[in-house]
């Protein structure tokens, strides 16, 4: 939980944010274009409309002989609906005559990216058909420059949305593209017309995979947030069994974890929910979402400072968080705050919603807090195994050592993941392996998960729960210890002497050492 989480260190978007951003635009298979405007790169004028992963459609809806009629039939596609493109009314009339007046729409698959593009004499590579070019024959001047893909036939696809003479609306015709080949598949509107600064489109398009509208790289996710809410329900089955089972034995720290669970149960289900809905409809529910990710904050919120005090000795050494207790709620409450927001525009807003600095000041905020959670935990800890030594309170040292290698362990495996996480991204700048995406995300789940079952299992409510409580450290640290200061003990006439003078000494033939079975009978008697 914590630990796994904190060492997590968001400062990994920090080293693969160019990547990332590089690789996709949004996580929603319904593209709606509005209010978007077209950057300047090199000789085009360019809007990126869509990146995703799409699997290829089954056999048998894949293989029409007519194209329209696979169009229909595919399970798998990429659909145009009613998109427009609108340009400016000062627009002079000689720019709106021109013949070059014309939206281009560039579909292709990642593995054909180089098809994409060419340049005269070696020079620098261009994405529209230049003078020198157009001489050459390569292309025509004012066109997008692409070749067909020897691979994949019939790709890249290029659709034309023309101006009629001095209309002011350009309309694509609708049209469904269906997906035979399963892949990462990227959508640009170009133009290469300098007179059509200011163009506005309009209209969507439908990204659709044959187990429905959820992209590629998210649609493993479903199932794997079914199964994590069937581990959940399975993990709190045994924790309330034992919480009903030892109730009157319950402690404050076995509340917490109680807490814990539940709000992972919660968020479990709520994302199953979410990408469910999500698969059925291609847009993201945004209230599912957004109660997704305010359970998951406040169960990640709650994990840090459960375990930032059980490493404190809350409960166990020391009664009462002392001064500490405001401190430990500034931290928690800050890290809320600050992960709440980032989930929530991670989550409801598209990648490409906020610049590369933008998303940087949101993610420097977390990652500090994570920081200052692990290093605070840790020392924390060490400082409670010194005490539990000094006391010789080997019960609670022994909970407390394994606690120790629980999260050593977390801290080794996610440091270990993290330089796995980061090769991943960034050798694949084009996203190419898409599929095995979704195992970054789902990892850092199941380690939080783990460690959880590690902490159910240690501080299970049972019949010693009240053993390890503060209130009780005192008279079994006594207990432990009592042949230490015990007074030697003189003759009686029950065998004992009830002198405590130094010099007292026992009757011959009494034996005037003690053992701790008789010392337990004799507490007990008292």
């Amino acid at each position: 939980m914590a630990a796994a989480s904190a060492v997590r260190f968001r400062l990994l978007a920090v080293a693969v944010a160019a990547a990332a951003l590089l690789a996709s635009t949004g996580e929603a298979s319904v593209h709606e274009y509005r209010g978007l405007s077209f950057a300047n790169k090199g000789n085009a004028f360019i809007l990126h409309a869509g990146s995703e992963g799409l699997y290829a459609a089954s056999p048998a809806n894949a293989t029409a002989e007519d194209e329209e009629d696979a169009a229909a039939a595919a399970d798998a596609f990429i659909r145009f609906d009613k998109i427009t493109f609108r340009r400016p009314e000062d627009v002079n009339d000689s720019a709106k005559e021109a013949s070059s007046a014309k939206v281009q729409i560039l579909l292709f698959e990642i593995e054909d990216r180089e098809m994409i593009g060419g340049s005269a004499y070696g020079g620098q590579k261009a994405i529209c058909c230049t003078s020198d070019l157009a001489k050459l024959g390569a292309c025509t001047e004012g066109s997008v420059i692409y070749r067909p893909s020897k691979a994949n036939p019939g790709w890249p696809k290029l659709f034309i949305a023309s101006f009629d003479g001095s209309d002011l609306i350009a309309t694509l015709p609708s049209k469904t593209i269906p997906i035979t080949k399963t892949g990462m598949y990227n959508l640009y509107f170009i133009h290469c017309d300098p007179s059509l600064a200011g163009l506005e489109i309009e209209g969507k398009t439908i990204w659709k995979n044959p187990t429905g509208y959820l992209p590629g790289r998210m649609a493993p996710l479903k199932n794997f947030f079914g199964l994590m809410s069937f581990a959940f329900v399975v993990l709190g089955i045994y924790w309330f069994y034992q919480y009903m089972k030892f109730w009157r034995e319950v402690l404050p720290l076995q509340n917490c974890i109680t807490l814990v669970i539940t709000l992972g149960m919660f968020e479990m289900a709520l994302w199953y929910f979410e990408y469910a809905e999500f698969n059925e409809t291609g847009v993201r529910p945004k209230g599912i979402t957004f109660w997704a990710v305010t359970f998951g904050t406040v169960k990640r919120t709650a994990a840090e400072v459960i375990v930032l005090i059980v490493s404190m000795g809350y409960g166990v050494v020391t009664p009462t968080l002392g001064g500490l207790t405001s401190k430990v709620v500034m931290l928690g409450g800050t890290f809320f705050f600050a992960t709440e927001i980032l989930e929530l525009v991670e989550n409801l807003g598209a990648v490409n919603d906020l610049s590369g600095k933008a998303r940087l000041f949101l993610v420097y905020p977390v990652a500090i807090l994570d920081a200052a959670f692990v290093i605070w935990i840790f020392i924390s800890l060490a400082k409670t195994i010194g005490k539990l030594q000094a006391r010789r309170l080997m019960a609670k040292l022994e909970i407390y050592r394994k606690f120790a290698i629980a999260l050593i362990v977390s801290v080794l495996v996610s440091v270990g993941w993290i330089g796995f996480e980061i090769y991943f991204k960034s050798t694949d700048v084009f996203n190419e392996r898409w599929q095995y995406a979704w195992i970054v995300q789902a990892f850092w789940h199941v380690l939080s998960f783990s460690l959880l079952c590690v902490i159910c299992y240690l501080w299970a409510p049972s019949k010693n729960s009240t053993r390890f409580t503060n209130d009780a450290s005192e008279f079994f640290d006594r207990k432990d210890n009592l042949s230490l200061i015990r007074p030697a003990p003189s003759a009686s006439k029950n065998g004992w002497s009830l002198s405590s003078a130094p010099d007292a000494k026992a009757t011959t033939g009494v034996n005037t050492v003690t053992s701790f079975d008789e010392d337990d009978e004799e507490n007990k008697r008292e």
